[in-house]
Order: C-alpha cells, then sequence, then structure tokens
C-alpha cells in the first residue's frame, strides 16, 4: 500500500474515539455510500473480528451509518448518525458477521434500494487497517484493492478486449496518471470491473466520455479526502 503522506499514518482528522474503529469505519461506510450513488433505503452491516466484538463501545456503528451519510471523519454530527439516518428515512440493521473474515476489523455492507427488497442491490467489504487507513477488498462479488487515499474510478464494464486501454487512453489524454490499478471478471466474457487510482481528479466530463462505449455499463467515483 502506498501512503499519501504523514497523515495516511497517524490517522485523519475525526471525532473519536478510536482511528481504526471510528475512522476506518465512517470511511468504509462512505466509500459504500460514494460507490452506491444514493441514500439507500436499508442497509445491513456485519461485523467481523474486533469490529464484532466492540462496535458499540467505539461507537464503530455510528460511524459507519455516517459514513453512508457521506459524512467525513471529523463531521461531528457522527455519534448522532443514527437519528440522523431515521429521519432520512434509512432504516438500518446490524449484526455480527459468521464465518472467515479477510482482517480482524472487517465490515460488509448491504445496501437496499428498497426498503421492501429481499435481495441488496450493492455489497461491500472493507477493513480498517489502522490510523484510519482502510482497504476495500471486495465490490459486489468484485475483488479489488482501494483505500480511498487517491481519486480513485471505478468502471464495470464487458469483459472484452481492449477496455483497459480505451480507459487507460482517456485518462492520459486528460493527463491523469494512474497510480494503482486492480481488475476482477466474474467469468470469461462476463461483467469485469476495473478500479483505478489516481494522482489527479477527474474532470466533470470523464463520466459520459466513458459512457459513450457500449461496453461500458457504469462509472462511478471515490474520493473520501
Amino acid at each position: 500500500m502506498r501512503f499519501k503522506d504523514v497523515f495516511s499514518i497517524i490517522g485523519p482528522p475525526m471525532i473519536g474515539p478510536s482511528s481504526s474503529h471510528t475512522a476506518g469505519a465512517a470511511r468504509i461506510g462512505r466509500a459504500a455510500r460514494q460507490l452506491f450513488g444514493r441514500l439507500p433505503a436499508r442497509a445491513e452491516v456485519l461485523f467481523y473480528g474486533s469490529f464484532a466484538a466492540t462496535y458499540e463501545g467505539h461507537g464503530t456503528y455510528s460511524a459507519i451509518v455516517g459514513g453512508l451519510l457521506d459524512m467525513a471523519t471529523d463531521d461531528v454530527r457522527l455519534p448522532e448518525s443514527l437519528a440522523i439516518a431515521g429521519q432520512a428515512g434509512m432504516r438500518v440493521g446490524v449484526d455480527a458477521g459468521k464465518g472467515l473474515f479477510v482482517h480482524p476489523n472487517t465490515a460488509e455492507l448491504r445496501l437496499f434500494g428498497r426498503d421492501e427488497d429481499e435481495e441488496p442491490a450493492f455489497t461491500l467489504v472493507g477493513t480498517s487497517i489502522g490510523g484510519g487507513n482502510i482497504e476495500i477488498v471486495n465490490v459486489d462479488g468484485f475483488k479489488t484493492s482501494m483505500t480511498g487515499h487517491y481519486p480513485t474510478l471505478v468502471v464495470r464494464n464487458a469483459d472484452a478486449p481492449g477496455m483497459i486501454a480505451i480507459v487507460a487512453r482517456l485518462l492520459q489524454l486528460h493527463g491523469i496518471n494512474i497510480g494503482t490499478m486492480t481488475v476482477d471478471r466474474k467469468s470469461r466474457s462476463g461483467e469485469a470491473m476495473m478500479a483505478l487510482e489516481t494522482d489527479e481528479d477527474f474532470p466533470p466530463t470523464l463520466r459520459e466520455e466513458l459512457a459513450a462505449y457500449p461496453e461500458i455499463h457504469r462509472v462511478d467515483f471515490v474520493h473520501l479526502t
């Protein structure tokens, strides 16, 4: 993992009490909100490992809900996020997850477009690795690695030749340097996803430029800093 600066090590500005259990959780929730693209009607949060054991006392639950409300780590409203979510019409449930987990501080989020839906419209698994740093390791079943330290472009596309080159070329034309990239696919010639962390932010036109290609199904941005 590459770090942006010294604040990536000592942690971001935050509402306490813990950089791992509070700031990291808020950033995981916020990444999910930005990728989902709107306020979910309902969210199910599963905590694993240390998160599952301490999420109430360390404010992890309210932090991750605050992130789903698109609150930053230093937002003074974080401790009141559960009440704010209710006022906004978002229903949230929490439980301890079962089975293996990738890190002691792991959260799985299942977001629903409508409260009555039985299957989630979006899923995300994130880990809080210390100092407010996170890693998003799974999005809708795609394996990935996103830190949130850099502007991140997430593209869903058909698993077809030349798709990575198309995205890279458009970024080059805008003078945007790619720092890291992860790619995964669900099946050969099926759906694929690429996540690119870049050194520069994205121009407003990039979404439309990418969406002009019929093989590209969805374009999302994550910008947590």
